[in-house]
């Protein structure tokens, strides 16, 4: 009977503490090298007055150097405001146990482009890909996130994050708290 009890707990206790399996949108080794990365996570919603904005992360490993792929989406018929990344554009990651992470942007300026909708919005799409410093793994991997600050070549914002949100762009459920102790194992 003690050992049915055992088997059982353990058991429950594997089953509870089990990580989902890691998925990538793209997993590629050639004569150049290897590539994986993540698939596009929504870390943002913003909807208010017809204006949209949507951040959405996913990690990458291009031969060994792992890198935040950072995309965002802003839809308006109102002006939409170009903020651009640059060779010192930055994101700082304040964790809930205190401590800054700084993701540095690759040498690369990008201010997006815009594209017109059928409906007559304006959306500008902008990437940017950042990379992580080499003592920021264990923190990332231990904390969730409160705060997220990107410093772009003329502005600065801030984004708090949610542990939880429905979004109104697919209606899934997001954690946008927990997402790199969620996902950087797959890039490790």
């Amino acid at each position: 009977m003690k050992y049915a009890l055992i088997l059982t707990f353990s058991f429950l206790s594997f089953t509870l503490f089990a990580q989902k399996p890691c998925e990538y949108s793209a997993n590629v080794t050639d004569s150049i090298g290897t590539y994986k990365s993540t698939p596009a996570y929504l870390i943002s919603e913003k909807v208010f007055a017809g204006n949209s904005n949507y951040i959405f992360y996913s990690l990458a490993l291009t031969d060994g150097l792992p890198t935040l792929n950072v995309q965002l989406i802003q839809k308006s018929k109102d002006f939409l405001k170009a903020n651009c990344f640059d060779k010192d554009s930055k994101i700082y990651l304040q964790l809930q146990n205190g401590k800054i992470i700084t993701l540095i942007h690759i040498d690369q300026e990008s201010c997006g482009s815009m594209v017109r909708d059928d409906k007559g919005f304006d959306n500008r799409v902008k990437t940017g890909i950042f990379m992580f410093m080499k003592d920021n793994f264990q923190d990332l991997k231990t904390s969730p996130i409160s705060l997220m600050r990107i410093k772009y070549l003329t502005d600065v914002e801030d984004y708090v994050f949610k542990k939880e949100f429905t979004a109104e762009l697919d209606g899934k459920i997001y954690r946008p708290e927990t997402y790199f102790i969620d996902n950087l194992r797959c890039i490790e």
